[in-house]
């Protein structure tokens, strides 16, 4: 992908593609906009509180589902981001323990917060005695985002070894992957859900269900958007022709109709993100096409001063916004319900209405809050290089706690363990060692 070479060079980075920022920091507003869509709380005729997921009783959600569910994207464009930041650090001469060690603490270092956060305010409502029933479906709903940091770190962690695959077997890795996807996927389905004649996850406790064992697929599904990321780094996107890429969409469109006819899957592209299924392996070769045939707009997109700011002033708080923007609609609704003024009923045409302003409220607010909170997305100093074996174990460390949370929802002992873990994983690849003093 071509580089924005009409930009001035003291706005941007010699070799730097700006467009793949701007589809980061789409992607996270997206996500943001549609957990706003999502979170319909209201008060009904009686005057009790009324909480849905107001934008799935849509019919045409899941439709639009197979368009707004763009985190095979972000997958997609984080490999093409590790292909290049691999390329550096093998110039730096620095080794694959190094690479996976920075990119857990860029990781771990915002779930601190966020995590130190859900176990205070967990804790606080459980003392206070507030309903258990609703304090678990706003705790389930503010903690779903959070799979992200698992899966993103674990394809992060094998993107040395991915990339070396990659350049040595081709196309035969992303096919291997997604066999691996599919036989996961029938696992879960057939035997599970089918001769195991197992449900699905129980709502309180910690019980299995078929969902447990679809759970490899966080392996297989996104090291396969990832390695669609190492394909548009090498060009083999650009290089295919207009009329290529369209039916590269249709083709991988007509596949995804071809697999969730079958049975077992959803038809609603957010339903088949957790545990993640093959459906979202091919939407990832889909929006990486589409982000391939929307470059050159996008590119005099980001020769404007306005796109550029925009951009560098969310992006430089990418996972502030997206680890608490949930928390902050959680509090932003809260406020709504103290004060004295109507609130728009969910799906009422004044509500629809509202969705927009709300969005520029949340991301306001986020970003005064981004404030305080953006020192954890600084560069961290890193001490003395741990042992390769210290960094892997960092990596099951971080990863365990926020599976579990995926699984079976957001509750004080998970958050308390997952703010453990994290601290830890940072311990254990040197990432709270005090930089040294000069002068």
């Amino acid at each position: 992908m071509s580089n924005v070479a009409a930009t001035p060079a003291r706005v941007v980075p010699a070799g730097r593609d700006l467009t793949l920022d701007l589809t980061r920091v789409a992607c996270v507003v997206l996500v943001v906009f549609v957990h706003i869509l999502f979170t319909g709380v209201g008060r009904r005729p009686d005057g009790s509180l009324l909480i849905e997921r107001t934008v799935e009783g849509q019919s045409w959600f899941d439709a639009a589902s197979w368009i707004l569910n763009i985190m095979p994207l972000f997958f997609v464009v984080g490999g093409f981001a590790a292909r290049a930041g691999w390329r550096s650090a093998e110039r730096r001469g620095d080794d694959a323990a190094g690479f996976v060690r920075l990119r857990l603490a860029r990781l771990a270092r915002p779930a601190v917060a966020v995590f130190m956060f859900f176990t205070i305010a967990l804790g606080a409502v459980r003392l206070l005695g507030f309903d258990p029933a609703l304090v678990d479906t706003i705790a389930i709903g503010v903690g779903s985002p959070l799979w992200f940091l698992a899966a993103y770190l674990i394809v992060q962690a094998l993107a040395p070894w991915m990339i070396g695959l990659h350049a040595r077997f081709g196309i035969r890795v992303p096919l291997v992957l997604l066999g691996g996807a599919l036989a996961t996927d029938a696992l879960r389905f057939l035997v599970a859900g089918g001769l195991l004649g197992l449900g699905h996850v129980p709502a309180t406790g910690y019980g299995i269900g078929s969902e447990l064992f679809g759970i490899p697929n966080v392996a297989f599904v996104w090291l396969f958007a990832q390695q669609a990321g190492f394909f548009l780094f090498d060009g083999w996107f650009a290089r295919r022709r207009a009329w290529q890429l369209l039916g590269l969409i249709a083709l991988g469109y007509l596949a995804i109709w071809g697999l969730v006819s079958l049975g077992g899957y959803s038809w609603n592209m957010l339903s088949n993100q957790w545990p993640p299924t093959a459906p979202l392996a091919l939407l990832a070769v889909v929006q990486a096409a589409a982000l391939t045939l929307l470059h050159r707009p996008l590119t005099a997109l980001m020769r404007t001063r306005v796109a550029q700011g925009a951009v560098l002033l969310i992006g430089s708080r990418l996972m502030t916004v997206y680890l608490w923007h949930l928390p902050m609609i959680m509090v932003l609704i809260g406020v709504q319900l103290l004060l004295p003024v109507p609130m728009p009923a969910p799906g009422s045409p004044l509500w629809w209405w509202t969705r927009l302003p709300f969005l520029l409220v949340v991301l306001a607010a986020v970003w005064v809050l981004s404030l305080w909170l953006v020192r954890y997305e600084q560069a961290p100093y890193l001490g003395a290089r741990p042992r390769t074996g210290a960094t892997a174990v960092a990596v099951a460390v971080f990863v365990l706690p926020i599976l579990a949370i995926t699984a079976y929802g957001l509750d004080l002992p998970l958050a308390a363990a997952a703010l453990v873990a994290s601290v830890l994983s940072l311990y254990l690849v040197g990432a709270y060692r005090r930089a040294p003093r000069t002068g």
